[in-house]
């Protein structure tokens, strides 16, 4: 019995040991973790920000391939409009011209290398800059020969300017002069007899149709060849009479304006020769009222002639 009291403190004794054994390992195993955790998580901390800062340096460098590339290009489109716009250069200005394109296909160059480095940029810099002060050159070269040539031009502008005028006002007088003028202008009244026969009247009510007669003066400048004649028939009441069978239309004035005319007729002109007793008759549908009719004829937008004739 008291041997196997005795024994009992020396097992607890031992599995008190033990567990102290296990919580250390697992202290130690918990602290191991710990420890790969943080460093694994600072380990992504520091590739990231080499990543980003990798990142950064390639940015920067497409910004700056960027922003070349839009001078670059602003350079050579005001290359482009200088040439384009000043096709008489000096011998001086093909030498700058030249030198100016050699120095576009280099920079070209060095743009278009996607591995271009910060040294070769800053390069395509220094010659985008040059090319830019050499533009300005180029410019104020260009504006001195235009200026050296201004007098010959503005002389050149005064004589053309003259030999137009002139030749304009010559176009104007010989179209002035060529319209024709109508003379000797009747109208007359004619009332149709069943038997056919025609006779001339001055009552309104009798009266079927207007027959116009007029003369063209010879015109010695006006070319032989058909001639077009508007007439316009105006009613005692002030209208136009129109007539759609009768080819009633408008026409325009000298000064641009636009006039009604009744019937319009064809005559055949030879230059320096009158044409006697053109005849032109006029029909209606309705009656034709009491009053003074006016007849206007018309050549080239000029009124050329007139006459009246009253209906009792």
């Amino acid at each position: 019995m008291s041997q196997f009291n005795q024994s009992t403190p020396q097992n607890n004794a031992g599995k008190k040991n033990n567990t102290i054994i296990y919580w250390v390992l697992i202290i130690v195993l918990l602290f191991g973790c710990i420890y790969l955790f943080v460093s694994k998580r600072n380990m992504a901390a520091d590739n990231a920000l080499s990543m980003t800062q990798a990142q950064q340096r390639l940015d920067s460098v497409k910004t700056d391939r960027a922003s070349l590339q839009t001078d670059f290009d602003a350079a050579s489109a005001k290359i482009d409009q200088l040439v384009s716009q000043n096709s008489r250069l000096d011998s001086a200005l093909q030498g700058d011209k030249q030198a100016m394109a050699k120095m576009q296909a280099e920079i070209r160059t060095i743009l278009s290398n996607k591995n271009a480095t910060k040294a070769e940029l800053a390069k395509a810099r220094e010659m985008i800059s040059s090319l830019t002060d050499k533009t300005k050159a180029y410019e104020a070269r260009i504006a001195e020969l235009e200026k050296e040539n201004t007098t010959l031009t503005g002389e050149n502008k005064t004589l053309t300017h003259e030999r137009d005028s002139t030749g304009t006002q010559n176009v104007a007088l010989k179209k002035a002069g060529s319209v024709l003028h109508a003379s000797n202008i009747r109208m007359e009244p004619i009332h149709k007899k069943r038997n056919g026969k025609e006779k001339e009247t001055t009552k309104a009510k009798r009266v079927d149709e207007f027959r116009i007669k007029f003369d063209i003066d010879e015109n010695r400048i006006a070319e032989s060849g058909t001639k077009q004649i508007y007439l316009r028939i105006i009613s005692p009441d002030g209208n136009i009479m129109t007539n759609s069978a009768n080819g009633s239309g408008m026409l325009t004035t000298s000064k641009g304006g636009q006039l009604s005319y009744s019937i319009e007729s064809d005559i055949a002109l030879t230059q320096n020769q009158p044409v006697k007793d053109i005849t032109v008759d006029w029909n209606q549908t309705g009656d034709y009222n009491k009053g003074t009719y006016t007849i206007e004829i018309y050549n080239e937008g000029f009124l050329v002639g007139s006459g009246t004739v009253t209906l009792k």
